[in-house]
C-alpha cells in the first residue's frame, strides 16, 4: 500500500462526510438564520426559541434524506471493503 492510496481513500472518505452532512447543516443554518431575524426583530432572547426549531429541522432532514445519507455511506463502505484485495495484495 504506498501513501497514494492512503491519500485517496481518505479524501474520498471525506468527501463522503460533507456531502452526508451537508443537507443537516444547511437545514440547520437556515433555520437558525430565520429563528435569530425573529428574535431580533421580537426582541425575545430565550434559549429553547433557537435551540427547538433547530433540533426539529435536523430530525425532519434525516427523516427526508436519511435514505438517500444512508445510500451514499453504504456505497461507500462497500467501495472501501471491495477495494482490501487490491490494496493489500
Amino acid at each position: 500500500m504506498d501513501p497514494q492510496q492512503v491519500l485517496t481513500i481518505g479524501r474520498d472518505g471525506l468527501w463522503t462526510l460533507l456531502l452526508v452532512c451537508t443537507p443537516v447543516l444547511a437545514v440547520v443554518l437556515v433555520v437558525g438564520l430565520v429563528v435569530s431575524i425573529l428574535q431580533a426583530a421580537t426582541q425575545i432572547h430565550e434559549q429553547t426559541l433557537s435551540f427547538v426549531p433547530k433540533l426539529l429541522a435536523a430530525f425532519a432532514t434525516m427523516g427526508i434524506a436519511g435514505p438517500w445519507m444512508l445510500s451514499v455511506l453504504v456505497d461507500y463502505i462497500r467501495n472501501v471493503l471491495q477495494s482490501i484485495p487490491t490494496v493489500v495484495g
